[in-house]
């Protein structure tokens, strides 16, 4: 009898046990979907959600995946505010340390500016202050901000939808900007004066980085004129030697001495030697100046999003930016 009992509250445990671990699995489950595991992503272009905002931001360059430090020291400084996240480049074509990317905190937004007091706390911490206009078309999605985990859902099924919806389209959309409002997660891409979302930070590396490409394309060319020289140089001396035996035979059939025939071959060879120079810096002169125009016409294209037959793009920025291009 003490046995039957025995087995009897063994087979209770058990059941105990289940039915918690059923409840801790149910809890878990119900947690996912109350955070969007379920959730619609639907994307579309039009008129931003969001007005233009002044911000507080910290700017790095690195992986994605260490952004989150900088949203909560945002938080630390203060929690009431709104964070936004601006990601310029695209993680699956560029090494993650080399990704550039904005944290911070909105400071107002529309027509309302921010307090001295916030413009003060925010620098104490090292953030620094920024403005960005209203965009007028975006493309843009929203998920459930109910939860920590509605962050990583969101990552890991927003941005797929956004990707497939740019290129489908083939848009130039960029760069990704996240609002965490209330409980709303708002992802915004400008379609137009996307330069304008670009921090001075941001401005200045992809300043350095045209000028670096454009001394690569110089020196490129300075190598390809010295060669064209070189070229035209050996068929000038090919003609050179040619011109001077015609003159040599010239001057035997011909009543003139032949040290005058030496001497207008001589005139004839120089005279086609710097004819050919001239073509060659002729050349070389129009390289530099379709270089200059390619260079031109390659910080017009937009190296992010998709256009044309484009298929993947390294960055989701280099957009020229507008305000440079006013500067120059």
């Amino acid at each position: 009898m003490e046995h039957h009992a025995s087995i009897m509250s063994d087979w209770v445990l058990l059941g105990l046990i289940a039915a918690l671990v059923m409840l801790l699995l149910l809890t878990v489950f119900g947690f996912a979907v109350y955070s969007g595991l379920f959730t619609e992503v639907v994307v579309s272009a039009g008129s931003p959600p969001v007005s233009n905002i002044t911000l507080a931001y910290k700017f790095r360059v690195g992986p994605y995946g260490e952004s989150g430090q900088l949203f909560t020291d945002g938080c630390s400084i203060s929690s009431k505010l709104c964070s936004i996240g601006v990601y310029y480049d695209n993680p699956h074509t560029v090494p993650p340390e080399k990704c550039r990317f904005a944290i911070g905190r909105i400071l107002s937004e529309g027509d309302a500016k921010p307090s001295e007091e916030q413009i003060k706390r925010f620098q104490k911490y090292g953030f620094k202050i920024f403005s960005f206009p209203a965009p007028s078309h975006v493309v843009m999605a929203t998920f459930p901000f109910t939860t920590p985990l509605s962050i990583h859902l969101a990552v890991n099924r927003v941005h797929p939808a956004l990707d497939i919806y740019i290129k489908e389209r083939k848009l130039c959309a960029h760069p990704r900007i996240e609002i965490y409002k209330e409980d709303r997660i708002y992802f915004v891409c400008p379609l137009a004066r996307q330069g304008d979302f670009y921090v001075p930070e941001m401005k200045e590396l992809e300043r350095k980085s045209r000028a670096a490409a454009a001394e690569a394309e110089d020196a490129q060319t300075d190598i390809t004129g010295a060669d064209t020289m070189s070229e035209t140089s050996s068929i000038s001396i090919e003609a050179t030697t040619d011109s001077r035996d015609t003159s040599v035979a010239t001057s035997i059939l011909l009543p003139f001495p032949a040290s005058r025939g030496r001497e207008e071959a001589d005139n004839r060879s120089e005279h086609s030697y710097s004819e050919s120079g001239a073509s060659g810096s002729s050349f070389e002169e129009l390289d530099l100046e379709v270089t200059g125009d390619g260079e031109g016409a390659q910080g017009l294209l937009p190296e992010v999003g998709y256009t044309g037959n484009q298929e993947v793009t390294d960055k989701w920025t280099k957009e020229p930016i507008a305000a440079e291009r006013g500067e120059e």
